[in-house]
């Protein structure tokens, strides 16, 4: 029997996601890997190898969420310079007012195995690992 490997839900819960807190009013911030190959963010606005990005609609020019990046031109320091980032390198998007939004798991090799054809164990974020110390609150919602 064989199975079909399915593409990544990363875009997909993204979208999901971001429309969730635009149609809440709140303003969706994302998380991303700076250091992560493809990213192109301004170097002032790095910190900790890490960006924070706010992907209002009021404060985006042609946002962009693909299903292999995301792009959009912004402001920084008053002048306007395109954004752009893998989805692998998108580690979390939520809002900035409640931070309510979701963590995304370490993409890898494995991840796209179907369930249990692998015998590794999990290497991606759980939920009992603690979040960074620095950087955007999420908290679970029951």
């Amino acid at each position: 029997m064989t199975t079909a490997t399915m593409t990544s839900n990363r875009p997909y819960l993204l979208r999901a996601i971001y429309e969730w807190i635009a149609d809440n009013g709140m303003t969706p911030y994302i998380l991303v890997d700076a250091n992560a190959p493809g990213v192109k963010v301004p170097k002032s606005s790095i910190k900790d190898g890490r960006v924070v990005l706010n992907v209002a609609a009021r404060a985006v020019a042609q946002l962009e969420l693909g299903a292999d990046r995301v792009r959009f031109m912004a402001r920084f320091a008053g002048v306007s310079q395109a954004v752009e980032a893998p989805i692998s390198a998108v580690l979390a998007i939520y809002a900035q007012e409640n931070g309510q939004g979701m963590m995304f798991p370490a993409e890898d090799q494995t991840a796209a195995q179907p369930p249990g054809s692998a015998d590794t164990p999990a290497t991606s974020v759980a939920p009992s690992d603690p979040a960074p110390k620095k950087g955007p609150h999420l908290r679970v919602v029951k």
